[in-house]
C-alpha cells in the first residue's frame, strides 16, 4: 500500500537492513547489487534505486542518490526513517593535492559544507566529520584489499562547473579531494545520529596546478583505470560494512 512507502524514495518504511553503502549512479547501485548475494531491487523512482542483499552473511542496502548535496539528502533523511544506522558514501571525486592518482581511493575524515543545503540545516560553523570508526573500517578494508588510498579531508561544493563568482581558496589546507554530496550525508547522520563514513574513487585531477589537460585530454571519467578504482571501492564500501557491524575497525 502506498501508505506504507515513504514519499520522496518510495523505499518501505520498514524491514530494510540497517547497514547501507550509497552512491550517486543509478547502475553503480546495481553493479554494487550484483556483487551481494540473494540481491533484490526494493525500488527504484526518479533517481533513487535501491537493492537489498547480503555480503557474507550480513544484510545490506545498496542504493543511488543522483547528483548533488539538496537531493541526495532526502535518500539519507528517507533511509534514517526506514531504520538504516549506517550509511557509507561510496562515489567520485577529483584529486586536490599531488599524489593522489587516478584510481586510487580517498576516505573522508571530514568534509567542507560547501553542499548547497546543509547550512539551511544548521550554522555554518557545524562541522561535518565521519565517525573515527567508519573512517578505521574503510582503511581496514582498503589495507586488505591493496587498493591504493590517502586519508584527509574533502570538499563537498554544489556546482560541478565553476561560474562567475570566484572559488573560495583552500591553498594550503591540505584538502584530498573534490566531490558534491559527502557533508550533506555526515550532516544528515549527526542530526540522525547515525553512523556515516565515505569512500571516493578518484576520477581527476581538480587542482589547478595538478591539471594537464593537453596529456590528459581534459576530464573523462569513464576510463579503465577509474573502473578498477570503482571495483575495488565497491567492495572496499561492502566490506567496510561488515567491520563496522562486527565491531571490527580497529
Amino acid at each position: 500500500m502506498t501508505q506504507d512507502l515513504l514519499p520522496i524514495t518510495r523505499i518501505p518504511r520498514t524491514g530494510l537492513p540497517p547497514h547501507a553503502v550509497v552512491v550517486g549512479d543509478p547502475a553503480r547501485a546495481a553493479a554494487v547489487a550484483a556483487l551481494l548475494d540473494g540481491a533484490e531491487e526494493v525500488s527504484y523512482h526518479r533517481e533513487y534505486r535501491v537493492f537489498s542483499g547480503s555480503w557474507k552473511g550480513l544484510p545490506v542496502v545498496a542504493a543511488s542518490h543522483g547528483v548533488g548535496g539538496p537531493g541526495a539528502i532526502l535518500l539519507f533523511q528517507e533511509l534514517a526513517d526506514a531504520g538504516v544506522r549506517t550509511i557509507l558514501r561510496f562515489g567520485t571525486a577529483g584529486a586536490m593535492r599531488p599524489g593522489i592518482r587516478d584510481g586510487d581511493l580517498v576516505i573522508a575524515e571530514a568534509a567542507v559544507r560547501d553542499d548547497g543545503v546543509t547550512q539551511q540545516l544548521l550554522p555554518p560553523e557545524y562541522p561535518a566529520v565521519a565517525a573515527p570508526e567508519a573512517v578505521l573500517a574503510l582503511q581496514r578494508a582498503a589495507r586488505e584489499q591493496g587498493a591504493p588510498h590517502h586519508r584527509g579531508f574533502v570538499w563537498t561544493r554544489a556546482a560541478f562547473q565553476p561560474g562567475l563568482i570566484p572559488l573560495p581558496s583552500y591553498d594550503g589546507a591540505g584538502l584530498a579531494a573534490i566531490e558534491m554530496e559527502l557533508s550533506a550525508l555526515l550532516i544528515t547522520a549527526s542530526l540522525r545520529g547515525l553512523t556515516a563514513g565515505g569512500v571516493l574513487v578518484i576520477d581527476g585531477a581538480n587542482a589547478d596546478e595538478l591539471v594537464d589537460e593537453k596529456a590528459t585530454g581534459g576530464y573523462n571519467p569513464h576510463r579503465e583505470v577509474v573502473a578498477a578504482g570503482v571495483e575495488r571501492g565497491s567492495v572496499v564500501s561492502l566490506e567496510a560494512l561488515r567491520l563496522l557491524s562486527e565491531g571490527e575497525a580497529l
